[in-house]
């Protein structure tokens, strides 16, 4: 049987994770990178995988198209993709905070009959968020709390000395999508559980640096006419990129999968 084909936006840290464990009647047949990092990749792939700089370049179509590439990755290949009709799944999805950039995507997805997949990326129960939302939902809270190092790099810097914190510390109180736009390489969880409940401005987020924990803990409270939830998690940094979940890399690697199989959970 001819093994489904894939499409990847982006090969750093999450992306390699995706591929390393890419299930069996799944193949990476084109890589989508920037000029600087084509000669790099193509180093690390062999002749097997084409790798490029524009989704145009593409001849065929992918069963699946994935996005590893982080918010500017999205913006600049997501339109591209959509336009063509393909399916695209996406863990950036802070990206969708800016609603210009979300608009060209419903847009060219709805024109051409493509699919944009938001991934649950790092957390769980956005399922049980979306169906408490046709019901009626009151209000959602979503608190993350991480190391020091998964913060730096980020505006987190300019709030809170990363080296001198020696208890937990919130430094940001705010809306899901000033969350995302101040935070975009930490703050995509917060845009998917605006997504999946109230949208954007309604969604309450804290953030935390917590210098006694070596996990990034994610904690979600619901309430509506459902009734009430609070969901946590509490799981790893990926090792090559502690400002990523290991359980965000995993929810491509699902998505992945679901193209083979005939029964979707």
């Amino acid at each position: 049987m001819t093994a489904k084909t894939v499409m990847m936006i982006g090969y750093g840290a999450m992306g390699r994770a995706v591929h390393e464990l890419l299930p069996s009647g799944l193949a990476l047949r084109w890589v989508v990178v920037p000029e600087l990092s084509v000669a790099e990749t193509v180093a690390r792939l062999g002749q097997d995988v084409e790798v490029m700089t524009s989704v145009d370049t593409c001849r065929e179509r992918p069963d699946l198209v994935v996005e590893c590439a982080g918010q500017a990755g999205l913006a600049e290949h997501g339109g591209a993709v959509l336009a063509r009709g393909w399916s695209l799944a996406v863990v950036s999805v802070g990206a969708l905070a800016d609603d210009a950039l979300y608009g060209r995507l419903h847009d060219a997805a709805r024109r051409s009959g493509g699919k944009l997949h938001v991934l649950a990326g790092a957390v769980a129960g956005m399922d049980g968020l979306a169906a408490a939302r046709e019901g009626g939902l009151e209000s959602v809270t979503y608190e993350a709390r991480k190391a020091p190092a998964s913060w730096r790099g980020s505006h987190a810097e300019e709030l809170v000395d990363l080296d001198a914190v020696t208890q937990p510390t919130v430094f940001f109180e705010g809306s899901a999508g000033d969350a995302a736009r101040r935070f975009p390489a930490n703050a995509n969880v917060a845009a998917t559980v605006a997504l999946a409940g109230l949208g954007m401005e309604n969604t309450t987020v804290r953030l935390t640096v917590d210098p006694d924990t070596t996990r990034n803990t994610h904690r979600i409270h619901a309430r509506g006419h459902f009734g009430e939830f609070e969901i946590e998690l509490s799981g790893y940094p990926l090792a090559s990129n502690p400002k990523t979940s290991t359980l965000a890399a995993l929810s491509v690697v699902r998505a992945c999968r679901q193209v083979l199989e005939p029964v979707v959970v």
